[in-house]
């Protein structure tokens, strides 16, 4: 013997999940157009000044990838009499 289950609510969840997602990505990817169309190095940082996006002239002016900075301390830019 089995049993039904109405998955109509978990669906539609689903897809709204899915769709806040794809906005989110839509979002970030405008943001980052932006910083990029920037002629100024530009980070975003949190509380903790660790470094969650660069724009294209801050890897031009510093030599490091945006792989290389994001996640790292802001200090890591910073000459060693500022960063202490």
């Amino acid at each position: 013997c089995g049993f039904i289950r109405d998955l109509t609510k978990e669906k539609a969840a689903q897809a709204a999940l899915i769709a806040k997602n794809k906005e989110l990505e839509i979002n970030q990817s405008l943001v980052m157009s932006i910083l990029d169309a920037s002629f100024h190095a530009l980070f975003v940082i949190d509380e903790q000044c660790i470094i969650q996006m660069v724009n294209a002239k801050s890897c031009e002016v510093f030599g490091w990838t945006k792989e290389e900075l994001i996640g790292q301390n802001i200090k890591i830019i910073m000459p060693p009499a500022i960063a202490n």
